[in-house]
């Protein structure tokens, strides 16, 4: 197998998980073939779609060339741009039409009937015929008219209005191409222009806050509104007969009005952590959709006492890139992410749907869960650093301890509950600028190890909280510096500890006093990472190495150089045959450890800053600087023959990776006919017989039953009739699928019938016919359709005792042969050939030509069957191995 240099040897590129949203609006869609309103939301170079029903993730869109920048739809298509270029989808994933033709990034797009109309960074407005791709019309804007936003006014024919930065809008008849009216009221800039239900009415806010209901027939202003929380980046009005207008700001706060007492009636501060990017009230119901830069999307109703809403569903991910992921469970389908913004989420890696969040890290959970809603938490503390977790207790008690930035105080998660645990790990006598370093939670699940910045190890309780000892000396220092990594052995005997002083030791987890054992290491350690089942100890240095440890021994057993930065972080595999390592440098290494070599390297576009690997051995999770989603990449020697060679990190190419995307494959935007859903190309049984063996696919009954007739026959036989003694007379007929009388020889009849006169059955006189391989295909076509009664009949009566001939019977057995030769009907030629050498053994054994065309099938068979068997010995041993992994 000749090795690829440009990509990994282990791993490729699977899925990302933990997108949901961007700053770029959504899209909704009342579909009404399904009776449901689809959501469409940018992450990036893709789309997501989302039904509102069960909020749940339908399709993802092929990949653009760049970021989406804008996004739009109608009954018929989702439009998205990207850089220079806009697409239009079908079903949310199938691309039908491309619209060229801007020069800078489309930043506002509005289908309007059988057009679409676009407006780019350098304020050209042009409009596209959408089923034939031409340009219909362009319209070149002033600088002094920068446009900020398009609407279309409802009952207003072949009319659009535009906003500017400057506070001025203008009214455009776009089939004439002339300006009809313009608007100068304002000197501030236009954020939305929003059409009311109300005719003639838009709704239209500016940067300085300020809200402006304005008929724009008789240029007057019908209401007027300012919003507290300054600039409005999102306005709808309630379509279900409610006189109530909904506004979104940039700080992530939704207000809602009453358009009749023209008053405030609700406020929902924090409904986002980051600007509102869309709002958008559906058509007869009284729910709202919001999305927003924080990764969210949700769902609100209208059922509050004041009127205001409340959040119903939502889906939602990191607000700001995650930095720390650990799968949790034996099962390799969840994993525990810890992102910049303190909050918990877990990432099914199965489906989204079972993608949950923890909440954030609070310092006083009862008092963030008692928030109003008109109220921002301020209880929210500093982001997880370190996490540690068991699942053995996790129906009883919290299964998760974690430590957070520049703080000593740690706390607990319970996975059980999808919920912040209500301790609080601290020690009874502290400094005031110590903090906590490092944690482990034991294989039990019942005390969780903490290291500190001075020095000091103490020991907790999972169940209870309470302080349960410390390790080292009266003045409870273990080390002297910085505790750099805390660990504990499988069956809770012995706890080892690292610290800045450049040592390793060994305690009794029960006598905390002294150690047992200290070891010297060459360099300061930066983390640690233990594999308790194979008792391997894993130190990462500060000088980019990296030493295995035997626990048992207390020696030190490998060594691995090669990293060129800082090491992020270290894990094993589920076998502890590998250790996987990153670093600053942007690589992503695989230790060899039996062998101690680096059998795999490649690099990224942005460092690691974690990674863990399933139990299952089948994904590599990784979190990046900068990106929001957790990254997957699958293990290649699941599924594929790979030999692992050595690699010199000095002379070796490392291959650059791109991070993996939300699609496994990436569609071809060029080609508007196809689009690629990875799925594979269809093979012809002609086509796959060339490699593989296949079957007729016609039913068990039709073959399988080809030897067993004669049983089957005597065990339906019918009982016996007794013959009238004046029975009619009868012509006797030769067995047959066609009705044919019987006039053979006969030595008392006075007939004479020439030699010539052939008695061969229809099929026989085809069979007889056959010249070539080809001749063939109509034989068997015609078995096929036969009962398995009459293909016996036809089988026997090939015998030159009862009408055949030895020429018919050799003629049989080439056509088994062809059969076998072919590799397909599979099946039927080995039930045919069963079934013939069954009825004719002995004619067989008296005639040489038979015996010699038979043999030609003897060896076609054994080639056939010795395929099969290769593919069948093969599949149960990769099945056996996947079981034992």
């Amino acid at each position: 197998m000749t090795e690829d240099k440009s990509t990994s040897q282990i791993f490729t590129g699977a899925r990302v998980l933990g997108y949901v949203s961007t700053h770029v609006p959504f899209v909704a869609r009342f579909i009404k073939r399904r009776g449901e309103t689809l959501l469409c939301t940018s992450v990036g170079k893709w789309f997501h779609t989302y039904g509102c029903d069960k909020f749940r993730l339908l399709s993802v869109s092929g990949e653009h060339p760049g970021p989406i920048t804008c996004m739009a739809g109608d009954g018929f298509h989702i439009y998205t741009a990207s850089e220079n270029n806009i697409y239009a989808w079908r079903r949310g994933c199938e691309l039908k039409h491309v619209y060229r033709g801007h020069e800078a990034a489309v930043h506002k797009l509005l289908p309007f009937g059988i057009h679409l109309i676009s407006i780019d960074k350098n304020n050209i407005l042009k409009i596209f015929d959408i089923k034939e791709e031409t340009e219909f019309l362009e319209l070149k804007f002033e600088k002094s008219f920068k446009i900020s936003t398009i609407c279309h006014p409802p009952t207003y024919l072949n009319k659009i209005l535009l906003g500017s930065k400057k506070g001025t809008l203008q009214l455009w008849n776009i089939r004439t191409s002339k300006l009809v009216y313009t608007f100068n009221r304002w000197n501030s800039a236009v954020t939305v222009t929003e059409p009311a239900p109300a005719v003639d009415v838009v709704a239209i806010a500016l940067e300085n806050g300020k809200i402006y209901l304005h008929n724009i027939k008789y240029d007057e202003v019908v209401m007027e509104f300012v919003n507290d929380w300054g600039r409005v980046s999102a306005l709808s009005f309630r379509m279900d007969g409610v006189p109530v207008m909904v506004t979104g700001s940039d700080n992530g706060h939704i207000v809602t009005w009453d358009l009749e007492e023209k008053v405030v009636i609700s406020q929902i501060q924090q409904a986002h952590s980051a600007k509102i990017a869309g709002l958008q009230c559906l058509m007869s119901e009284p729910l709202m959709i919001t999305n927003s830069r924080d990764n969210s999307l949700k769902m609100w109703i209208f059922d509050m006492p004041d009127g205001g809403a409340r959040l119903l569903k939502k889906r939602e991910g990191h607000a700001k890139p995650p930095h720390l992921v650990r799968y949790c469970e034996p099962t390799g389908e969840n994993i525990l992410a810890a992102g910049g913004d303190s909050s918990l989420h877990i990432m099914n890696t199965v489906t989204e749907t079972f993608n949950k969040s923890l909440g954030k890290a609070s310092i006083n959970r009862n008092n963030s869960k008692k928030k109003k809603r008109l109220q921002k938490d301020t209880n929210i503390i500093e982001p997880i650093s370190h996490l540690s977790s068991c699942m053995q207790r996790d129906k009883q008690w919290d299964s998760i301890a974690s430590l957070h930035q520049h703080m000593k105080t740690a706390t607990t998660w319970s996975y059980n509950k999808l919920c912040m645990g209500k301790h609080k790990l601290k020690p009874p006598v502290f400094e005031k600028k110590v903090k906590a370093t490092c944690i482990t939670v034991t294989h039990c699940g019942n005390f969780a190890l903490i290291g500190y910045s001075n020095g000091q190890v103490h020991k907790f309780n999972m169940q209870s909280g309470l302080y349960r000892g410390h390790y080292g000396n009266d003045k409870l220092q273990a080390h002297k510096g910085a505790v750099r990594g805390v660990e504990t052995d499988l069956c809770n005997q012995r706890t080892m500890t690292v610290g800045a002083d450049e040592k390793l030791k060994f305690w009794r987890f029960k006598s905390e006093t002294n150690p047992y054992h200290v070891m010297r290491l060459d360099s300061a350690v930066a983390m640690t990472k233990c594999h308790r089942e194979s008792g391997l100890l894993a130190l990462a240095h500060e000088d980019f190495t990296i030493t295995l440890v035997d626990i048992d021994t207390m020696n030190i057993v490998r060594t691995f150089e090669g990293h060129t930065g800082k090491i992020n972080d270290i894990d094993f595999d589920s076998q502890s045959r590998w250790l996987i390592s990153t670093s600053m440098d942007c690589t992503i290494c695989t230790w060899d450890i039996p062998s101690a070599q680096l059998v795999d390297i490649f690099s990224v576009e942005e460092p690691c800053t974690s990674l863990s690997m399933s139990p299952t051995n089948d994904y590599l999770a990784t979190s990046h600087v900068g990106e929001l989603g957790v990254f997957l990449w699958a293990n290649k020697l699941l599924y594929e023959r790979i030999f692992l060679k050595p690699v010199d990190r000095k002379a070796a190419i490392v291959p650059k990776l791109k991070l993996p995307t939300t699609v496994s494959e990436k569609p071809d935007l060029e080609d508007l006919g196809t689009i690629d859903l990875g799925e594979p190309e269809y093979k012809s049984p002609e086509q796959i017989s060339e490699e593989l063996l296949t079957l007729s696919g016609q039913s068990t009954s039709r073959w399988l039953n080809l030897l067993n007739l004669d049983i089957v026959k005597k065990r339906n036989k019918a009982k016996v009739v007794q013959v009238p003694k004046s029975a009619p007379f009868f012509l006797p007929t030769i067995p047959s699928l066609e009705m044919a009388f019987d006039i053979g020889k006969d030595e008392n009849t006075k007939l004479l019938i020439p030699d010539s006169l052939s008695t061969l059955t229809p099929f026989a006189k085809k069979l007889d016919a056959c010249e070539s391989e080809d001749d063939f295909e109509v034989c068997i076509m015609k078995l096929k359709e036969m009962s398995p009664a009459a293909i016996e009949a036809e089988v026997s009566n090939m015998a030159p005792d009862v009408g055949g001939s030895f020429d018919v019977m050799k003629q049989f057995v080439l056509l088994l042969n062809s059969m076998i030769k072919s590799n397909k009907d599979f099946e039927l030629a080995q039930a045919y050939l069963g079934l013939f050498l069954k009825m004719h053994t002995k004619i067989i054994s008296q005639n040489a030509e038979l015996k010699s065309a038979l043999q030609a099938v003897e060896e076609a068979n054994a080639a056939s069957w010795s395929r099969l068997q290769n593919s069948l010995l093969y599949s149960i041993c990769i099945v056996k191995a996947l079981k034992d992994m």
